[in-house]
């Protein structure tokens, strides 16, 4: 007779998690200032991301080689998970942040994206009942305005319809990415193997959509200024790959198993808010008053997120069926 048993319950690491999504963040964060530099010297946003995305698989395809073999049966198993969260979560969202800074701001294409945190919320609470407490609403409120705040979008913006479902496109995908990230049933794949799968599929998509000109493929080999010093292409290159791409993702990986996907969802603001730091460091970038009001807020939002994370410190998995 079938009969349902529950599994074991999955117990989360709140403290080492928030220390890895925190540092994934800000790894994340460092990519905008690498960039910078890139860009001014006549790179496309689309060249420096195929490259970044291409040597971050290379790099972690020197750890990942052993381990291949031994996970040959979970590759299998998860291919179909593992091609959405390489196209969707890594090539998605970027393709379609390009597309929408076409035809938007800068910043109202980051908080269209970001939104993405609210997606999370809810497909926790359609998918697992997870249904948000006072505690999550009020954090979120709070989170994405401060991060409005953060990004200015109540100046001088541009906005088209266009532009704003690209944005939306680009939120779907950073929720596919938290929540891939952190499934953790007993048939997952180690962190470092889930990031490196989802860069090969990503890159593979980035590369053919360079190929065929949906994405503008400009190299300049020519040195770059960065933090005020003029030096080769390839050093903001590599920071981009080995620091803002192959370390952040496996460290954003583990992080969000140890959250869970919508804390470790509101934690990932926090990389705009690095983001504005490093370009205050790197090129002395002014830090307005309101924008401090708002990286408070999203921190608040955060903390306010962390306490209603009750029902993410313990998951209990579905039930199974057994005989």
């Amino acid at each position: 007779m079938l009969r349902a048993v529950a599994a074991p319950p999955i117990t989360r690491n709140g403290g080492t998690g928030l220390a890895l999504a925190l540092l994934s963040s800000a790894a994340f964060g460092t990519s905008g200032t690498f960039a910078t530099s890139l860009l001014d010297a006549g790179w496309s946003p689309g060249g420096a991301v195929v490259l970044r995305i291409a040597l971050a698989t290379t790099v972690l395809s020197a750890f990942v080689a052993p381990r291949l073999r031994a996970h040959r049966d979970d590759l299998r198993r998860g291919a179909r998970t593992l091609t959405v969260y390489g196209v969707a979560a890594i090539a998605g969202a970027q393709l379609c942040y390009f597309n929408a800074v076409d035809h938007l701001s800068v910043a109202v294409a980051l908080l269209l994206e970001y939104s993405g945190t609210l997606l999370v919320v809810l497909w926790m609470w359609a998918r697992h009942a997870h249904r948000p407490s006072i505690f999550t609403v009020a954090g979120a409120a709070a989170a994405i305005g401060g991060l409005a705040l953060v990004l200015d979008v109540f100046g001088d913006v541009t906005v088209d319809a266009v532009g704003v479902a690209w944005g939306l496109g680009a939120a779907v995908g950073l929720a596919v990415y938290f929540v891939i990230s952190a499934t953790d049933d007993d048939g997952a794949l180690p962190p470092l193997l889930t990031a490196w799968c989802g860069l090969v599929i990503g890159g593979i998509v980035l590369g053919v959509a360079a190929l065929v000109g949906v994405v503008r493929f400009d190299v300049v080999r020519a040195d770059v200024t960065l933090l005020d010093r003029r030096m080769s292409w390839v050093v903001p290159l590599l920071g981009m790959s080995v620091l803002a791409g192959a370390f952040a993702y496996v460290a954003g990986v583990v992080g969000a198993r140890a959250l869970g996907a919508k804390v470790a969802s509101f934690v990932g603001l926090t990389e705009v808010l690095f983001a504005v730091l490093f370009a205050w460091i790197a090129v002395d970038e002014s830090l307005a008053p309101v924008q401090l009001v708002g990286g408070a807020l999203v921190i608040v939002g955060i903390a306010l997120v962390k306490l209603d994370g009750a029902a993410d410190a313990v998951i209990q998995p579905e039930a199974q069926l057994s005989q």
